[in-house]
């Protein structure tokens, strides 16, 4: 994505049309949104062992203290969702706490940052949906194929009802929590594994041993995408309560079931054991392999599959929301007013999904054209640069968050509109230097490629800023407008 050049006219709010489809999501289709994205089987199955290679012990409670620091962070989030409600979610917070201008530069890095993370995913899905269906065919289906047939997919979900996304994304996740629960039933069954069951891996002692810098990159990288409730605020059932609710369901489950799941990986090798399995010949399939050897071979042969269902269901989880940042953005004149558009029969933002699709497909055939890797290229760069914009984001929205209550607290309690956000703020600050610092465990690249990929975010940052600028100098009405749309004014 690059910055609107200079001679761009100023932009115009969107033309009046119905908006998205009101009160159509409850509580459990925005958990499903949110825990979807998040892909708890990819992330345990493929992520895991990579953190627990890195920090060995003190991996199950790198990601418990990942979750506590987003759960501080979902204290402000959700009290200021009961003020303002708003597809553009990052953009319509930071708008409306830290000014306008710093809105419209968060609007662009979160747009790039859901792009980027969707496409990703959809190359991901592709390659794991080649290595499965080769293991269980011997057919060979180019990943291209299958990353162009998912998108159809997803094309075409994302046009539907967003209850449909919802049902879909309910069963895929139920799927993958249960071969989960499954295998941690198998590690529980047989005493724990070799050693037993680790009571002292939440030990605070174990944060001083090696690699656990980098190890808090990937356990901070697998909740990216449990602030997309607010994203769907405008479709949600009284989303005063919806919002907050969902949110904090969401970060509390995924924070738990990860610590535990990740606590059983390593008991079923033992605690002293699991960091060199991890770090060996066979790190990438130690949780499929301790899946059969403690649950049966029928388990791991569902989470061979299932683990292509987790990445289709996060590719969706992801595609609607760019499609919905393209649809807050474009109504209120940062982009296309065609974004800014809904279909009039099933009231999805269609103008963006057919551009987030659009998108998606010049991914992938440049990743075929150029000879990319579609997973060590395609899906772990430009993770790493979404994962880092969303924490950008997440520590702007904190931010956000103590400027709109400052003057006046709403009879909110201070421990959640000040001492709450400023907290978070300054974790995820310390997480985001970390991120940087260690960029190259999650893409594998030079740190010249690493440069490149954080660029984007503050040149989009500034372009927005600017474009915001410009605005007001050329039509104080149109500045005014933006951020507007939220639940005091509806």
């Amino acid at each position: 994505m690059t910055a609107p050049p200079s001679s761009v006219p100023p932009p115009r709010p969107a033309p009046p049309s119905h908006g998205l489809s009101d009160g159509a999501v409850g509580t459990g289709d925005l958990v499903f949104f949110v825990v979807a994205a998040a892909a708890p089987l990819t992330v345990m199955a493929g992520v895991a062992p990579l953190a627990i290679g890195m920090a060995g012990r003190a991996a199950p409670l790198g990601y418990l203290l990942s979750g506590l620091l987003l759960v501080v962070f979902a204290a402000g989030f959700t009290a200021m969702s009961r003020f303002v409600r708003n597809a553009g979610a990052f953009y319509a917070y930071i708008g409306r706490g830290l000014g306008r201008p710093a809105g419209a530069g968060a609007a662009y890095v979160a747009l790039f940052s859901y792009n980027a993370i969707e496409v990703g995913l959809l190359t991901a899905f592709g390659w794991f949906t080649e290595s499965g269906f080769q293991g269980l065919t011997g057919a060979h289906v180019p990943w291209w194929l299958w990353a162009s047939a998912g998108l159809a997919a997803i094309g075409v979900l994302g046009y539907l009802k967003v209850t449909l996304s919802a049902k879909v994304l309910g069963v895929a996740l139920v799927l993958e929590v249960l071969v989960l629960l499954a295998f941690e039933a198998g590690v529980l069954a047989h005493g724990g594994g070799p050693e037993g069951l680790d009571l002292g891996a939440l030990s605070p002692a174990h944060l001083g041993e090696s690699g656990v810098g980098g190890m808090f990159v990937l356990a901070i990288g697998a909740f990216v995408g449990f602030e997309a409730t607010a994203i769907y605020a405008e479709e949600a059932r009284r989303p005063e309560r919806t919002v907050p609710r969902a949110t904090c369901v969401a970060v509390a489950f995924l924070a738990l079931f990860y610590t535990f799941t990740v606590w059983m990986i390593s008991n079923a090798y033992g605690g002293g054991r699991a960091q060199e399995v991890a770090n060996g010949q066979g790190g990438a399939d130690m949780v499929f392999a301790a899946t059969e050897r403690f649950t049966g071979a029928w388990a791991a042969d569902c989470m061979h599959v299932l683990i292509i269902t987790s990445a289709f269901a996060a590719t969706l989880a992801f595609h609607n929301g760019a499609a919905r940042y393209f649809y807050a953005l474009g109504r209120e004149g940062l982009l296309p007013a065609r974004l800014g558009t809904v279909s009039a029969r099933t009231r999805a933002p269609a103008a963006a999904v057919v551009a987030q699709s659009a998108i998606a497909l010049a991914v992938i055939v440049v990743t075929v054209i150029s000879g990319a890797d579609p997973y060590s290229v395609t899906f772990l760069w430009s993770s790493g640069s979404g994962i880092l914009g969303v924490m950008l984001m997440q520590a702007l929205a904190a931010l956000a968050v103590y400027g709109f209550f400052r003057r006046d607290r709403r009879a909110m309690p201070a421990w959640r509109v000040v001492a709450a956000p400023v907290l978070a703020c300054g974790g995820l600050a310390v997480m985001i230097v970390l991120v940087c610092v260690h960029l190259d465990l999650l893409t594998g690249a030079s740190a010249g490629v690493n440069a490149a990929l954080i660029l984007p975010l503050p040149v989009l940052f500034g372009a927005g800023m600017g474009l915001a600028l410009r605005v007001k100098g050329q039509d104080p009405a149109a500045y005014e407008r933006l951020t507007t749309v939220d639940a005091e004014r509806v």
